[in-house]
């Protein structure tokens, strides 16, 4: 019995993760004279797989084999187990096929069904389950936990859900643990209604669960529908950690709710969380996407350790904001610093000098990703150039680049093409691009309407009644231009033409009264032959200026108005704001799809360059 000791040395030393002690410790017992059992081998092969030690753990696969502990159902578990981890499925399937008794074992099954899903063998798995149900051998929890994960993608959610029934049957759906890896990979395929029903049918929820569903809805862009569970959660007394934070500052960040984004970090501060880089990053990007620039570069200065995340979160901020020289002097600083950029961040510096016109500057920032950093670009990076060349309308250019690509350009790289096309009126490269922009995006929408006024600004109304007839037959419809903005805890949001609001007749008669000023400001068109091309059009009174005319109402003179808008503002109203912010002497600030606006005293931060 002179082993015990060592086993319960060895047992010590695997539970708390210290394996190069374990293996030093297994080789002291084998010179010391002892021999190890079928309690020493888990420990020591354990140790062997997660210190990645292949030659090891061959060498104590051989003794297991002299030693006669090949049968033992925990050493067979354990050497398929560190199999898998060494990425050799081949031998963890013939340990698994050449001893009987795992055949006949749910901890052998689990274990290879786990190395399998852990290398992405999907249909592996599913065959081996399929195997193990048909010979009869029990299925537990532990038998989902390792297939459950495997299927969260999209393409396999019929898989899923067949699994899900699987669970029903079985009972394994009142598993906690199963539940939560189910809710998981609901959200994760983007299932987000099936996901839904299966948090609220469960009869408990734990903060995995709260995090699991809050993450979902935050993956898959539903921020409102973030901000009303977290309300729940808080409701439900459960103590949000930093996961839930960074799920509900990303929507924070998406809707512009900068109210409940400072909240958030209040209660991050309070919970002691302050230092967390995840966090930190969440907070520079909330503060920077909800028009607080100031408050996004205070949390930035203030990291202790800045990663290349928090460097890349705060150029995109300044980029969107239209301070490209800001946001270049922080790309220099960053890689003086001794951080190496990755393909995120010159996304982040490549749109930055796109939005500010920097255009030699772009250019040499891509061809350094190469020559300098080694980078191979991807068809983001090339989308940002070919926007690049195409704002400073260098079409032609544009083009070429694309088709000297390395990568096959996909439907972003076109598309900025495209949107080039209509800042430079050139109908026939816009047709080009238009092309093949629907090949990888059919549906859409926002394309089909980008050529539909390229070809409406042109006169061309044959080219717009094409394209309506092609949207027609496709079943697509123009998603409606809104705009909201918070005031007094509430956010208001308005639509194009939009009459519903308490306020309406008040809003309209400014809206009227601030046009026929601005037209004397700047010669604009007539108030009644625009007005009369909005209703042509279907249109009505675009989304934004009815919100800052809400804002300008309702808020005290000098207050800066934020409103955030779902497309991107057009030409029209980004005059009309330059004049009103020149008439009212305010700041108005007004995010659209792609940037920010901050007029003042008639002039935009975009430089006129959007």
């Amino acid at each position: 019995m002179n082993w015990i000791p060592w086993n319960t040395q060895l047992r010590e030393l695997a539970k708390q993760c210290q394996y190069l002690q374990a293996l030093t410790l297994y080789r002291q017992m084998l010179r010391c004279g002892s021999t190890p059992n079928a309690f020493s081998f888990p420990f020591a092969l354990k140790s062997s797989a997660s210190l990645y030690l292949p030659f090891s753990g061959q060498q104590l696969h051989c003794q297991v084999i002299k030693s006669g502990c090949s049968p033992e159902p925990f050493v067979l578990t354990s050497l398929i187990s560190m199999y898998c981890k060494f990425d050799s499925l081949v031998s963890a399937r013939k340990v698994f096929d050449e001893n009987p008794i795992s055949n006949q074992l749910t901890v052998c099954y689990n274990a290879l069904i786990s190395g399998y899903a852990l290398n992405s063998r999907v249909f592996d798995v599913i065959a081996l389950f399929r195997r193990m149900r048909g010979i009869g051998v029990s299925v537990n929890s532990v038998t989902m936990l390792g297939l459950v994960p495997v299927l969260s993608e999209p393409e396999y959610i019929s898989l899923g859900m067949s699994f899900h029934c699987c669970c029903v049957k079985l009972g394994l759906n009142l598993d906690f643990s199963v539940a939560n890896c189910l809710l998981t990979m609901y959200v994760k395929c983007g299932a987000i209604e099936f996901g839904r029903n299966l948090f609220d049918e469960m009869p408990k929820k734990g903060l995995i669960t709260w995090n699991a569903m809050i993450s979902g809805y935050a993956q898959n862009g539903l921020a409102a529908n973030v901000l009303e569970l977290y309300k729940k959660m808080e409701a439900a007394g459960v103590c949000p950690d930093a996961v839930t934070f960074v799920g509900v500052l990303s929507s924070c960040a998406h809707l512009g709710a900068i109210s409940v984004g400072r909240e958030v970090e209040q209660r991050i501060e309070s919970s002691e969380l302050g230092f967390n880089p995840f966090l930190n990053n969440a907070l520079i990007n909330m503060y920077a996407r909800c028009g607080n620039l100031v408050k996004a570069r205070a949390v930035f200065d203030g990291m202790p350790v800045k990663s290349v995340v928090s460097w890349t979160v705060i150029i995109g901020g300044y980029g969107m904001h239209g301070y490209g020289e800001i946001a270049v002097e922080l790309f220099e600083k960053m890689i003086k610093s001794g951080i190496q950029p990755d393909g995120a961040a010159f996304v982040s510096v490549l749109c930055a000098c796109s939005h500010a016109g920097l255009t030699e500057k772009g250019l040499d920032y891509f061809a350094e990703m190469k020559r300098k950093h080694r980078l191979q670009p991807g068809p983001e990076h090339y989308s940002c150039v070919v926007d690049l060349l195409g704002r400073a309308g260098r079409l032609n250019e544009a083009l070429e680049l694309i088709k000297s690509m390395q990568v096959k350009p996909d439907g972003a790289v076109w598309g900025a093409l495209l949107g080039a096309c209509k800042i430079h009126r050139n109908v026939e490269m816009a047709e080009l691009a238009f092309e093949r922009v629907i090949e990888f995006e059919p549906t859409n929408i926002g394309y089909y309407v980008l050529l539909s006024n390229i070809y409406s600004e042109a006169g061309n109304l044959e080219g717009v009644l094409k394209v309506r007839v092609m949207m027609r037959e496709r079943k697509l419809k123009k998603d409606p231009g809104f705009s909201y903005l918070e005031f007094k805890g509430r956010v208001h949001l308005f639509l194009a033409g939009d009459r519903s609001h308490p306020q309406k007749e008040e809003i309209y008669r400014m809206v009227d009264k601030l046009e026929t000023l601005v037209k004397k400001l700047d010669g604009c068109k007539d108030n009644e032959e625009r007005r009369n091309k909005e209703l042509l059009l279907g249109m009505g009174v675009h989304s934004e200026k009815l919100a800052v005319v809400f804002g300008l109402l309702n808020t005290e003179p000098g207050t800066e108005i934020v409103v955030v808008k779902n497309l991107r503002v057009c030409e029209d109203c980004h005059s009309f704001l330059k004049g009103v912010s020149k008439i009212v002497d305010r700041q108005l600030t007004v995010r659209d799809a792609t940037r920010f606006h901050h007029f003042r005293d008639g002039i935009c931060s975009c430089k006129d360059y959007w």
